[in-house]
Order: C-alpha cells, then sequence, then structure tokens
C-alpha cells in the first residue's frame, strides 16, 4: 500500500476529515486539501450558496471536478465531502490515485460535532439526525467499498488517529 501516494480520506459529516487530514498532512510532510474549501475558492462562494443557487445536483458537478482536478497531484493529503463517495466516478479516481481511508463514526458523534455547524446545507432541516441516519444508509457501503483502511474516529482526538491511520499504512 504504501507505494500510492496519495492519502483520500472519506466518511461522514463530522467523521473528522478536514481536521485529521490536516494533521496526517503535516505529520508526512504532504500538501493538504478540502475539496469542500477547494470549491469555495474556485466560485468565490460557500458551499451553502452554490447549493442554494445550484442545487445539490450543481454542488456535486462541482465536487467531482474538484476531486478529478485534485486527485491527479503527488504527494496529498485530500478531505472529500461526505457525499462525493456517491458518484462511481469518484470512487473510481479514489481507488485508482490513492489510498483511501474510510473515517468512520456513530451517528451520536455526527450530531455532536454538527449540530452547531451552519455551513452544512443538508443538516439544516428540523431533524438532523434524521437525514444523517438516511445518509448514513446509503453512503457507509460506499465508503466501505472503496476503503483501503477504516478507522473509527469517536473519542479520540485528531491527532491520535492520524497517528493510527501512519500505523495501520506503514509509513
Amino acid at each position: 500500500m504504501a507505494e500510492k501516494r496519495n492519502i483520500f480520506l472519506v466518511g461522514p459529516m463530522g467523521a473528522g476529515k478536514s481536521t485529521i487530514g490536516r494533521h496526517l498532512a503535516q505529520m508526512l510532510h504532504l500538501e493538504f486539501h478540502d475539496s469542500d474549501q477547494e470549491i469555495e475558492q474556485r466560485t468565490g462562494a460557500d458551499i451553502a450558496w452554490v447549493f442554494d443557487v445550484e442545487g445539490e445536483e450543481g454542488f456535486r458537478r462541482r465536487e467531482a471536478q474538484v476531486i478529478a482536478d485534485l486527485s491527479e497531484k503527488q504527494g496529498i493529503v485530500l478531505a472529500t465531502g461526505g457525499g462525493s463517495v456517491q458518484s462511481k466516478d469518484i470512487r473510481n479516481h479514489l481507488s485508482a490515485r490513492g489510498i483511501v481511508v474510510y473515517l468512520e463514526t456513530t451517528i451520536d458523534k455526527q450530531v455532536a460535532r454538527t449540530q452547531r455547524d451552519k455551513r452544512r446545507p443538508l443538516l439544516q432541516v428540523d431533524d438532523p439526525r434524521e437525514v444523517l441516519e438516511n445518509l448514513a444508509e446509503i453512503r457507509n457501503p460506499l465508503y466501505e467499498e472503496i476503503a483501503d483502511v477504516i478507522v473509527k474516529t469517536d473519542d479520540q482526538s485528531a491527532k491520535v488517529v492520524a497517528n493510527q491511520i501512519i500505523e495501520q499504512l506503514g509509513f
């Protein structure tokens, strides 16, 4: 596995992909990218605005292009959006171009970590737990399908999880 130079973090909202990704990149002296931040840079607008104006479909098109572009780089850690795995093309890009690490977390942790975050358009509803449960049903099998490594993030610091990933990858 160590011959692949990219590490792609997948998992649900609130799993810690961005935070863990930054630690991991720093520890491995790799470049860090976050697909959502890249979309915001390219559009000049935040994710909520893109969702509002273009809908989820428009956002997903942008996300697919960003991930296709970033996954062509070498020596990066990429934190992907939680829903990116719903695209077969994205799953194929990630699997072919690097090591895929699934950051697994419980619905309870997702709710706790995202409850005050107004930047997550899919959770701006009366019952975010129900949304997270429905998304988990669809997405968790897809995360598992492409994962080279699965790491649980509950009740652990980002640094500890980053170290676990490094150990599991043999870096």
